[in-house]
């Protein structure tokens, strides 16, 4: 199966990879040089364009940060145009439910079929191939494109129509963002206390503060091997795009009258990260405003 696969970034590079180890044609694009030669490196064929890549694929896959993106490398660059006639698009980005269905009304309108498939597991589910996929759109489609998922995944969810994979995405990653900052709260708060990082995964691990960012993203570098606090907090889930999460979930919630107050604080405190110029680190670094490492005065949404 030819796939055309399109942002090569801390996620996408290792997913692709998958798909090319199992001995499928992938044919990465990113529109950073140095992520299509981490990719060459890696082994697969890189293109040029969103359009070179996409040239005769029977799968059309997006990883991006944006919804605007994903038009753009589908619409604008015309990897869409370029496809088979009846290629199925697969977007893996985490963006707004709106967006998908809109992208998947163009795309269906082609005669190509569309799936919103956004993931959960961060980077290292990525180079593990142990993703969780949160699927929008019709089973069939789904069916066709689950040995792909397999491939990349450990489990896949189907959601709903089209649209409903990336509002589950975004209800996972709310809850994610409140419990990376009641973790990082209790680890600074613990070291004061003198208990040591591993003593509380231990323990809360098997207790009634146990969370996937306790024990896969403790915050504090030494006992969780492959945290990013234990590589300065780089090569993770930035700051900047858990950001860009919460404001679709902080949107959506707004619209359904839902009172968020935890997650428009979580947000605020994001946005304190990046007035300090740490928006590229991974998210975990919310710890750096409650021992001080970072500056508390930002803007509020």
């Amino acid at each position: 199966m030819k796939i055309c696969w399109i942002g090569l970034g801390n996620m996408g590079l290792p997913m692709a990879t998958h798909l090319h180890t199992a001995g499928h044609d992938v044919v990465g694009f990113d529109l950073s040089a140095d992520a299509r030669d981490a990719a060459t490196a890696a082994g697969l064929r890189t293109a040029h364009s969103a359009a070179e890549a996409a040239e005769n694929a029977d799968v059309v896959v997006t990883m991006l940060p944006k919804g605007e993106h994903v038009k753009a490398a589908l619409f604008e660059a015309e990897a869409l145009r370029a496809s088979a006639v009846d290629a199925l698009v697969l977007d893996c980005s985490t963006i707004s439910a709106e967006q998908a269905r809109e992208i998947a009304d163009a795309v269906t309108a082609t005669g190509r079929r569309f799936l919103d498939a956004p993931v959960s597991g961060g980077t290292a589910g990525a180079q593990n191939g142990t993703l969780t996929f949160m699927v929008g759109g019709e089973s069939a489609d789904l069916d066709a494109a689950r040995p792909l998922l397999e491939t990349m995944g450990a489990r896949i969810f189907h959601a709903g129509a089209v649209g409903a994979g990336q509002s589950a995405k975004m209800v996972n990653n709310m809850m994610l963002a409140m419990n990376m900052q009641s973790t990082c709260e209790a680890a600074v708060l613990a070291q004061r206390l003198g208990i040591t990082p591993q003593t509380v995964i231990d323990i809360a691990g098997v207790s009634t503060g146990d969370s996937w960012a306790l024990r896969n993203y403790y915050p504090v570098a030494g006992p969780v091997d492959a945290a990013p606090s234990n590589r300065n907090f780089t090569g993770g889930f930035s700051v900047a795009l858990m950001r860009k999460d919460l404001d679709l979930a902080l949107d959506a919630a707004a619209a359904h009258g839902v009172d968020t107050v935890a997650t428009a604080e979580v947000a605020r405190r994001l946005d304190n990260l990046v007035a300090d110029g740490r928006g590229s680190l991974d998210f975990s670094s919310l710890i750096h405003l409650i021992d001080g490492t970072a500056s508390s005065a930002g803007s509020t949404r």
